[in-house]
């Protein structure tokens, strides 16, 4: 059967008019052949959405955003959904805003509720929501950040003025010179260190020497410790203090006049008359060695005896006067 040009026009403007339909409903992500259902959400921003973005319950993508379009003069944002048949879930479901990625993107998702109320239909407004992006919740969290950093920086230029008032021309000359002061002594400092040090290295034997003595004289420190720890001090102790209290009765007799040495260092008699003897015996050896002749008589031939003649300083004649 042979076709007129008018019919294969027709046909042709009819494919064409079905061509349009399909690539208008591919754009718009939807089909015309499908049952699904039609929700509608209202947002205050939907931060970038677009149409075309995938629906998903529980992670699980089933529709698509159909189109977005102001409601009123307020410039609220109304979202149609297109979700597919057998999915059912309550009115009272919400219809969440979320980021999808790090670096941007945004997508919807049905949070379903099932309270026992009734079901959500073709054509109902679900409740909306927004997710916070990681965006907004570093915003959020830096924010605080951001005042604390302001004002402690306000509080760090008023610390800076007040520094600046008080450090006037004269007190910055006082801290330079301090300043100085200090570089000076902090010199002096490594001078000595470095002084020490060369008396350090120089003398380095002696001082090997001295602590080998000093090592020396502590082992025999602890060698006489040990020593004496070992002897008997218990003892020694005990024969000393013996010692102490023969020593203490004997005085003790002493004290009390018994014995030969108790009535010599208490008769008072005795002692004077024992200093009268010895005084007399130094007196009779001091005129012996004077005056031999009175108490030597030697005749030599028969010879007279010449009378003895009492000399002047005579020792004895000055004790009886």
């Amino acid at each position: 059967m042979k076709l007129s040009r008018e019919v294969k026009t027709g046909i042709l403007v009819i494919l064409g008019i079905l061509a349009v339909i399909f690539g208008f409903s591919y754009l718009k992500s939807s089909s015309i052949f499908d049952n699904s259902s039609t929700f509608y959400a209202v947002y205050e921003n939907v931060g970038g959405l677009q149409t075309g973005t995938q629906v998903s319950i529980n992670g699980l993508v089933v529709g698509n955003v159909t189109n977005i379009r102001f409601k009123d003069n307020q410039f609220k944002s109304v979202v149609t959904l297109t979700v597919n048949d057998g999915f059912e879930f309550s009115k009272n479901s919400q219809a969440e805003i979320f980021d999808t990625g790090i670096i941007g993107g945004k997508g919807v998702q049905i949070i379903p509720v099932f309270d026992g109320g009734p079901m959500a239909k073709s054509g109902d407004t679900l409740m909306s929501s927004t997710k916070p992006g990681l965006t907004d919740l570093v915003q959020e969290k830096l924010t605080p950040l951001q005042l604390k950093v302001e004002g402690a920086v306000t509080h760090a230029d008023s610390l800076l003025m007040n520094v600046n008032d008080i450090l006037d021309t004269q007190t910055r000359l006082e801290l330079r010179e301090s300043i100085a002061g200090l570089n000076q002594l902090v010199a002096s400092f490594q001078r000595t260190a470095s002084t020490v040090n060369t008396i350090l290295v120089e003398n380095q034997e002696e001082l090997d020497s001295s602590l080998k003595n000093i090592n020396t004289m502590t082992a025999n420190f602890s060698k006489l410790s040990r020593e004496l720890a070992e002897t008997d001090l218990t003892g020694a102790i005990k024969n000393l203090q013996g010692t102490i209290d023969n020593m203490n009765k004997v005085l003790a007799k002493i004290e009390r006049g018994e014995g030969s040495l108790g009535k010599l260092a208490n008769n008072e008699e005795l002692y004077n008359n024992l200093s009268s003897a010895s005084r007399e015996l130094d007196l009779l050896l001091q005129d012996f060695r004077l005056n031999p002749k009175r108490y030597v008589n030697v005749s030599v031939f028969g010879k007279k005896q010449k009378e003895y003649e009492l000399p002047e300083n005579d020792p004895a004649a000055q004790k009886e006067n």
